[in-house]
């Protein structure tokens, strides 16, 4: 058997211990996104991915960065000693990565950052959402398990709850039930910012 044979196996075995073909399966699970869907999120084809989470293939750490920026996580979820969990967890204003509502799309309601991306494991998700005035007719509704709770820290938020809509000012908070279609959109031409906490 070759050196270079001898190496690749060794490589194999060691990253095939971390089993990040199987966190991966089960990030995207957790959110309940086909691979497809991931897919359109980062770029990368759904073969791709299946091979990725069958450990049929392992990925470069730019191709995993990509999974974890939509999973809001950092990269030591893979790698980290699932034994040893932070008991804290600081992200930087700087360290934030701004992402779009939706990727590959010019007119977005929203861009989002999230707050609390190097906490492993955590129960709750939480973002700083920055609002753009749309045309109300063009917002597409989203949903998702859980529960979530909205925080207005600058400008006026309009949200369409269901059949429900509210306007918001900044101080004003909101805790609704997100499995119900929902969008948002900026009220007047002021900046508005909110921080969003979802939990599953």
């Amino acid at each position: 058997m070759s050196r270079s044979v001898v190496i690749n196996k060794t490589i194999e075995d060691n990253l095939r211990s971390y089993q990040i073909g199987a966190k991966l399966r089960a990030l995207r699970l957790k959110k309940s996104m086909g691979l497809v869907e991931l897919g359109r999120h980062t770029g990368l084809s759904p073969a791709l991915l299946s091979k990725l989470e069958r450990d049929k293939l392992y990925p470069t750490l730019p191709t995993l960065l990509r999974v974890a920026m939509v999973f809001s996580v950092g990269l030591d979820h893979f790698f980290a000693d699932e034994s040893k969990r932070h008991a804290a967890a600081v992200v930087r204003k700087n360290e934030r990565i701004r992402l779009p509502e939706r990727p590959g799309v010019a007119d977005v309601a929203y861009h989002f950052e999230s707050l609390d991306y190097k906490c492993n494991d955590r129960l709750t998700n939480a973002y700083l959402a920055e609002f753009h005035a749309v045309d109300p007719d063009k917002l597409r509704p989203h949903q998702h398990p859980g529960s979530e709770f909205l925080l207005v820290v600058k400008g006026k938020l309009g949200l369409r709850i269901g059949v429900n809509t509210y306007e918001l000012e900044s101080g004003d908070s909101i805790y609704f039930d997100p499995s119900v279609p929902h969008t948002y959109r900026r009220v007047g031409r002021a900046p508005c910012q909110a921080m969003i906490v979802t939990a599953a």
